[in-house]
C-alpha cells in the first residue's frame, strides 16, 4: 500500500457543534407539546381544547427547561493561604 493511503493515527474524534440552551429548549416544548397535542386528540378531546392545552403546556415546558435545564458545573474557588501557618501550642 503506497503511504499516502495508509491513516497512521485518528487525532481526535470531532465534538458536536454547540446548541444555544434556549434552541434545545425550544425543541423540548414543541416534541412535548406535540405529544400532547396529539395525545389529546387521540383520546377524545376537541381540535380546539387540545391545541390550546398544548400550547400553554409547551410554553410552560420551554419555561421550565430554560430556567432550571442547563447543567452548569459549579464554580470552584482557589483555595485561600492563610497569612500565617497554624502552630500547635500544647
Amino acid at each position: 500500500m503506497p503511504p499516502w493511503i495508509r491513516v497512521l493515527h485518528m487525532p481526535h474524534i470531532p465534538r458536536p457543534p454547540s446548541v444555544d440552551h434556549g434552541v434545545i429548549s425550544f425543541l423540548w416544548a414543541v416534541g412535548l407539546g406535540a405529544y400532547i397535542y396529539y395525545g389529546s386528540l387521540a383520546v377524545g378531546v376537541s381540535a380546539g381544547t387540545a391545541f390550546i392545552f398544548a400550547a400553554l403546556a409547551a410554553f410552560a415546558i420551554f419555561v421550565f427547561v430554560r430556567v432550571s435545564g442547563e447543567n452548569t458545573p459549579p464554580r470552584r474557588y482557589a483555595a485561600r493561604r492563610r497569612s500565617h501557618p497554624r502552630t500547635s501550642r500544647d
